[in-house]
């Protein structure tokens, strides 16, 4: 009853917005732009590129299938001044009028990008189909035959610069037999200016190539000449060799207000010192140590000017968190027979203290909390732009279905406190200052220790850190090393019933992880991202992708110390420091996550991710804090949160199942169509798949160990739908997702719940900030 009840509503639904015609505000006369293709007449033109150059579109779809904003927009009536109809308006899109005008202004733009390409003799032509008030318009694109440049001819008057480009010819784009491509003749002029501009041609830019092309009749070939022109300052002086600058002196104004006046002189300046080579003036106090200055400028008196040297000194400062902005100009001067360049390095201060308060609300599996924390940020610490954070945290949870079973205490407290510094160089001994300079790393100590209390146990969890980070190629590569990474877990208490039901056993999985232990480690993180920069959803971004791998291992130098001082084995068999136990073990992750835009509206984004990790040695089983977990909103969201697995495992119907339902092996697999529905909402329609296993047997977890020869008949899969709120700045995600192939079960309905959903049993919400990949 329950179900039909759904189908009849859906069925309503349905019948509404049929019921309110496309056509409805299309004016007599007028056409609905029903739907827009292009196709190629030559199959090795295609024709998906020139989609770009068509200057209407017909009205979005939802997923690609049903324009539902233009339904949206239907609903209104034609009376404005009612407030109903005026938001049905703002929520819906106004139906796309054929327009005459844009479609010739189409043909051309596409004729453009053909002719750009070398195809010349290009024509497009559009046909229409209408079907009472809607139209279908088809462009059809005959490229022709491409026009092939059969002589390739260099016109370079200024000697110096026909040295410097003969030297690197064999990089030029430009070859005798390829096609006559617009595209490819700018891409040469632009990788000119770049080789000229860091050789000292501080004025030189792409006016100053030109081409001519002289086409050879009935033959589809052209002779070209590239053109490398003499600089003239106006249209009125004789054209003479351009001037390759030289950097004549570099100084420091480290009290810029970019709201003032720009000029030089009206920068308030009250003192100034020399260090090395540079002038710094300053105004009242100098906020940043001269070699601070020095060594995070890449401009250097004497030497040629280069503009990467110029984004390599706005990239280096841009890293210093004691400034604000960096701005850097440079003034033309003549020493004796040659042209130099006088640079000022224009520094604005930053606010150097600041205390933030943060609150927060948590829902763990459920489980709903909040979370305070207070920090406190020093941005200056040792006039180096060393950064230095302070915060503290607190957090309280309510947790349910205990049932009392651990006497009155049902709630999860947790009080926190850490501390980091970040120093904006690489601190190592024994480097060379060019190498520290070169890397542009930042080098982080970090301290933290947490108090946590739960009805079955309490846990004191202290670390430190020493880590460096640093970006590469436009910032699309990041690399992270954890040099050292030490973790103390304490457990002062741990209540009777805990222990009767889990610890006690010889045999438990939990009976190390609720041992006092250490975790010594070291590892490497790799990531990079297509679009480089900083982003907060790079998946959002159209045609991007990015790959993360991270490797970390723990506990072999210990071990191999043990083993060489012949160290006595404790009574469980492990060696220890200070009778704690350290754990040993390698870990290695991949995640890959593409994002392929099918139009301005709708995307297909894919995820794949692995992760394995392996005790051995001094331990027999992973800790805790290392092991996988599988379910919630960033993993098979058919499941809540650690809910998954491990393998066929389906727990033990208990309270605290977060406990057994972990794994050494991860796997993640997802494909979501993303869709913008209106304002900020963005709807997906998803599929995920995955499990976690363990590498060992252990007998509180049967079923859950990884084999090679059954473990792809354990991969749990989900669907569902999800609402993001994307703000730009955050995102606000809530998906549905329903089992598919439940691994818990063999076989039968239960393994096939797809096939026999049921809401109530299937069914898990997850509510998150951020997309899930």
């Amino acid at each position: 009853m329950k179900r039909n009840s759904q189908i009849y509503i859906f069925s309503v639904a349905l019948l509404a917005l049929a019921s309110c015609s496309l056509t409805k505000y299309v004016p007599n006369g007028s056409y609905l732009l029903d739907e827009v293709k292009i196709v190629s007449a030559q199959q090795e033109v295609k024709p998906a590129p020139f989609r770009n150059y068509v200057r209407q579109n017909p009205n979005s779809k939802w997923f690609s299938l049903i324009k539902v904003p233009l339904y949206t927009y239907n609903l209104s009536g034609r009376d404005t001044s009612k407030w109903i109809n005026r938001m049905w308006r703002r929520l819906g899109d106004e139906p796309v009028i054929y327009d005459e005008a844009l479609d010739l202004r189409s043909q051309q733009e596409i004729k453009k990008a053909l002719n750009n390409q070398g195809y010349m003799s290009a024509s497009v032509k559009s046909k229409k189909e209408i079907s009472k008030k809607k139209l279908k318009l088809t462009y059809t694109i005959t490229p022709g035959k491409p026009y092939i440049i059969r002589n390739l001819k260099l016109d370079i008057r200024d000697r110096v610069i026909g040295a410097i480009l003969e030297k690197d010819s064999s990089r030029t784009k430009l070859n005798k037999g390829m096609m006559f491509d617009i595209n490819t003749l700018d891409a040469e002029r632009q990788r000119i200016v770049e080789l000229l501009v860091n050789r000292g041609y501080y004025k030189f830019n792409k006016e100053y190539i030109t081409y001519t092309a002289d086409t050879v009749r009935n033959t589809y070939q052209a002779d070209l000449t590239m053109h490398l022109l003499l600089y003239k300052a106006s249209p009125t002086d004789e054209p003479k060799n351009h001037n390759q600058y030289r950097i004549n002196k570099v100084s420091f104004i480290t009290d810029y207000d970019i709201l003032q006046s720009s000029a030089l002189s009206s920068i308030e300046i009250n003192d100034s010192i020399h260090y090395k080579e540079y002038p710094i003036y300053y105004k009242d106090k100098l906020y940043l140590r001269p070699n601070v200055l020095a060594n995070n400028t890449f401009i250097r008196p004497g030497h040629l000017y280069a503009e990467r040297s110029v984004q390599n000194t706005y990239s280096s400062f841009g890293r210093l968190s004691a400034l604000k902005y960096t701005n850097i100009r440079f003034l033309e001067t003549q020493v004796a027979d040659s042209a130099k360049l006088d640079c000022y390095v224009l520094l604005t201060k930053s606010k150097h203290k600041s205390v933030a308060f943060e609150l927060e609300g948590t829902n763990s599996a459920g489980d709903l909390g909040a979370a305070a924390s207070v920090s406190f940020q020093h941005r200056n610490l040792f006039k180096g732009s060393e950064s230095l954070m302070i915060k503290l945290r607190g957090a309280y949870e309510a947790i349910s279905g205990l049932q009392g079973a651990y006497g009155n205490n049902d709630n999860y407290t947790e009080y926190g406190a850490e501390t980091s510094i970040n120093f904006p160089v690489f601190l190592f001994p024994l480097l060379s200052d060019n190498f520290t300079r070169g890397i542009r790393a930042t080098t982080e100590f970090g301290l933290q220790y947490s108090y946590q209390l739960r009805p079955e146990f309490s846990r004191t969890i202290a670390s430190t850190s020493w880590s460096y980070k640093w970006t590469q190629r436009r910032q699309k590569v990041q690399h992270r090393i954890d040099l050292l990474d030490i973790s103390y877990i304490y457990l002062p208490w741990i209540s009777q019933k805990f222990k009767d039901d889990y610890l006690n056993n010889a045999n438990s999985i939990f009976k190390y992880n609720y041992d006092n232990h250490l975790i010594v480690r070291s590892g490497y993180s790799y990531y990079y991202n297509s679009i480089g920069g900083t982003i907060l959803n790079n998946t959002a971004a159209s045609n991007s992708y990015s790959v993360r791998v991270n490797f970390e291992s723990a506990g072999n130098v210990l071990y191999g110390i043990s083993k060489l001082i012949n160290q006595q084995k404790t009574s469980n068999g492990d060696y220890s420091i200070l009778n704690i136990a350290y754990a040993q073990y390698l870990k290695g992750d991949f995640d890959f996550a593409k994002n392929i835009e099918m139009d301005k509206r709708n995307s297909f984004a894919f995820h794949a991710a692995f992760g394995a990790a392996y005790p051995y040695g001094n331990t027999t089983v992973l800790p805790l804090e290392k092991r996988y977990f599988s379910g919630g909103a960033n993993s098979v969201r058919g499941w809540s949160v650690r809910s998954l697995g491990p393998g066929s495992y389906k727990g033990d119907n208990n309270t605290i199942n977060y406990l057994t339902q972990s794994g050494d092996i991860k796997l993640d697999l997802s494909v979501e169509y993303r869709s913008k529905l209106f304002w900020k909402l963005q709807g997906a329609a998803f599929v995920d798949a995955g499990n976690i296993w363990t590498i060992r047997n252990y007998e509180n977890q049967p079923g859950g160990a990884f084999r090679l020869n059954s473990f792809y008949k354990e991969i749990a899969f989900a669907y569902g739908l999800g609402l993001r709120f994307d703000f730009d700045y955050f995102v606000l995600r809530f998906d549905g997702g329903m089992k598919a192939i439940n691994p818990a079960y063999p076989s039968g309905k239960e393994h096939y719940p797809i096939l026999n959903p049921d809401f109530s049993r299937d069914f898990a919400f997850h509510f998150a900030v951020g997309y899930p990949f």
